[in-house]
């Protein structure tokens, strides 16, 4: 069974992050209101590297 989300989320290879020490999501979108309390800077990386930091969907995107 393939719903678009799955199909529309292997389309998608750009992630931000916040490095806050407290931070443990990555965001498809660089003005997600999940990002609206980092504390530090918004870095772009990749949703690879992210989910392999051990970072997690933010559930406001998923």
């Amino acid at each position: 069974m393939n719903s678009s989300t799955h199909s529309e989320e292997s389309l998608i290879t750009t992630a931000y992050i916040c490095k806050g020490k407290y931070s443990k999501k990555y965001h498809y979108k660089e003005d997600c209101r999940g990002l609206s309390n980092c504390s530090t800077s918004i870095y772009k990386t990749t949703v690879a590297d992210a989910k392999e930091s051990g970072r997690g969907l933010c559930g406001f995107e998923d």
